[in-house]
């Protein structure tokens, strides 16, 4: 009986999270944090399975006044992110942003190189990044599913740090940036073409509030 409770809500907080429309993105970053904030997210993250992403936005998720706060602040940059990187998809999932690559932060096969159009990109989110200083930053490597599960593991690794080494030399403090990495895992879209294949080639960004800026929001004196 234990086991399915707990799926029924897990159940509803998916449904909640992913397909509350009449909501905007500040009002369901609130609900979701008051819903049950870390395990919304690792159960949400376990629902889906196919983008861990998600479920550390939702994760990290606090929810009330604060969460409601957050998802203003968020609003605003992810904005700016819209505006300074055309081609790309940023989305916003909880109290946090999702940023994902259309074409400028995709690799060659069996490659972590990051292309001078990657570093252009780069270069725009880091500006950003450097103006709200307030958050922290998930970076996720993946590939596609040529080459072995160990090489595919190591290589969405590499490309994972690739992207935070670059980060850093655009002034962003190591201490804000963490790398995961999940091989072929987490496709975002099947592997049967090689136009697929491209987009599976990629590092997914999570941007999510710091502690200061939690406590902020808690005392309600975010902008």
């Amino acid at each position: 009986m234990k086991i399915v409770k707990r799926n029924s809500i897990v159940i509803l907080l998916l449904v909640f999270a992913l397909g509350c429309k009449s909501l905007n993105n500040t009002q369901k970053g609130t609900g979701i944090g008051a819903a049950g904030g870390a395990a919304a997210g690792a159960a949400i993250g376990g629902l889906t399975g196919k983008n861990s992403v998600i479920g550390a936005l939702i994760g990290a998720a606090v929810g009330g006044s604060a969460g409601y706060f957050i998802g203003k602040h968020m609003d605003k940059q992810a904005e700016e992110l819209k505006q300074a990187i055309p081609d790309a998809t940023v989305e916003r999932v909880g109290e946090g942003i999702n940023l994902t690559f259309n074409s400028g932060l995709l690799f060659k096969i069996n490659s972590a190189d990051l292309s001078e159009d990657a570093k252009q990109e780069l270069k725009k989110v880091g500006g950003i990044l450097a103006k709200y200083n307030d958050t922290q930053i998930l970076l996720e490597g993946h590939t596609d599913d040529t080459g072995s599960d160990d090489l595919n593991m190591k290589l969405s690794e590499r490309r994972a740090e690739a992207v935070s080494s670059y980060l850093e030399s655009e002034n962003i403090p190591s201490s804000r940036l963490k790398t995961k990495w999940y091989g072929e895992s987490q496709p975002k879209f099947p592997n049967d073409s090689e136009a697929n294949r491209v987009k599976n080639r990629r590092v997914e960004i999570a941007i999510f509030a710091d502690q200061d800026m939690k406590k902020e929001a808690e005392k309600g004196e975010l902008k």
